[in-house]
Parts: structure tokens; C-alpha cells; sequence
């Protein structure tokens, strides 16, 4: 936020004498309150709202694709769609469980600008969708927000270089899926996340984080971890 403000601030189009230079100055430094009123609401929104933190869910999508088989997701599953993780939902959180399909005030269709904006990260419409009307709208912020803080939230994390561009099936124990985020991800406390299955699959990593989006502990979700010893990985389709 302090960033924003500076780069406004220095801005050198807000130095220059001419007047029609002086009125586009003054509507850019204009937008930049904006902006930084705008950042300021969202944080407060975030501080003020009725739950403890998120948990950041991400997807195995190849797992949800074979899992689900003819009913998944065509827009996620078809061949070519090689997404390995992908984030399933940003959830609000209670210490000992969570809230779900809130009154929010907003619309329950997620309009198309803001789908476009969010399906490199959440492949599908669907998934988008259902994702607001069952956790967005218990996070006390608007659509528009809700999406800028999934997208923060799953730039906060790091995915293991093994679970990039992979091309083959493996199966693996669900500890060394967690050893792996550890590792790539400096102060992930290993009570603070959880590996889950479906069946023999790895289906998702859920990672807590506080309102501010930093890491933190969280016994009741870590203790909901995958309890197999090898769990199937299948690679995204070619």
C-alpha cells in the first residue's frame, strides 16, 4: 500500500506546469487515493470479519479429473488441460469448524469479467461459482475483493518444483507431499497444512494462513491428514 502511494506520489506527470498536464495529474493522483482507500477498506473488511483465518485449499487436478471421470469438470478436464495444483477454494475458518453459504449481500452469479480473471488459477466457471456462494461469501468482502485475496493467498505459496510439469503417474507417501511444501515454503509451520486423500488419490493441500495471509498453525485441520502410506498422483492429460 505504502508502494502504491509512493509510485503516485513521485509520479513525474504531477510536476509538469501545463494546465491540461495539471488536470491529468490530478485525476491520476485522484485514482491513487482511490486505490489506496480501496486497499485500506479490504484490510479493515478482512481484520473486522466473523472468522478466524483461511485455509487455502489446492487441488490435484489430474486426482479430481480421474476421481470424477465422465462428470468432471470438461472446462478442467479435457486433454491438453495439463494443470497440476490449482487452488479448489480460499476458506474462511473457525477455530473448530467453519461457516459456509452466508447472506452476503452480493450476487450469487460471479460476473464473466471476474471468472476471465480468475480461471488461470481456478479452471473453471463452475468451480468459480460454487466457490463464492459456498466460502467467498462468508469472508465479509465483496466478489471483486474475495478474488484479488484468493489470488494473493495463492501467490503466498510456493508449489514443490517436483509437482510442476510433471509427466508421469507416481505414487508417493502423503509425508513427503508435506516435506516437499515445506521445504519450498520457509516458515509453513508442519501443523499449519494438511495433505488430503479421496480414496487412493491425493486430492488437495489445504494450508492455513491468518487474515493477513501469513502462515499459521492449525490443529484441527492438520489433524484431518491423509492416514495412507502410498496414495496415487496420476499426471495432468497430454
Amino acid at each position: 500500500m505504502a508502494d502504491a502511494a509512493a509510485s503516485c506520489a513521485e509520479h513525474p506527470i504531477a510536476t509538469r506546469p501545463h494546465s491540461l498536464i495539471a488536470i491529468a495529474a490530478a485525476i491520476l493522483l485522484a485514482g491513487c487515493e482511490q486505490d489506496t482507500q480501496a486497499q485500506t477498506s479490504q484490510s479493515r473488511s478482512l481484520q473486522d470479519a466473523s472468522f478466524d483465518f483461511f485455509v487455502l485449499s489446492l487441488s490435484w487436478s489430474p486426482s479430481y479429473c480421474e476421481i470424477e471421470g465422465a462428470d468432471a469438470n470438461r472446462q478442467q478436464c479435457n486433454s491438453g488441460r495439463r494443470h497440476g495444483f490449482v487452488v479448489h477454494g480460499l476458506w474462511p475458518q473457525f477455530e473448530r469448524g467453519w461457516p459456509e453459504f452466508c447472506d452476503s449481500g452480493e450476487p450469487e452469479r460471479v460476473p464473466n469479467e471476474l471468472v476471465s480473471k480468475t480461471i488461470d488459477i481456478m479452471p473453471s466457471a463452475g468451480l468459480i461459482g460454487h466457490q463464492w456462494r459456498k466460502h467467498g461469501s462468508c469472508s465479509g468482502m465483496s466478489q471483486a475483493d474475495y478474488f484479488v485475496v484468493v489470488r494473493d493467498a495463492w501467490n503466498q505459496v510456493t508449489i514443490p518444483d517436483r509437482f510442476r510439469n510433471t509427466r508421469s503417474d507416481m505414487t508417493i507417501d502423503p509425508d513427503d507431499v508435506e516435506a516437499a511444501f515445506l521445504e519450498a515454503n520457509p516458515g509453513l509451520p508442519s501443523d499449519g497444512f494438511a495433505t488430503s486423500c479421496s480414496g487412493r488419490y491425493v486430492s488437495e493441500v489445504r494450508i492455513c494462513l491468518d487474515k493477513a495471509l501469513d502462515f499459521r498453525s492449525c490443529e484441527e485441520v492438520d489433524r484431518r491428514a491423509c492416514s495412507i502410506d502410498d496414495a496415487a498422483m496420476p499426471a495432468p492429460a497430454r
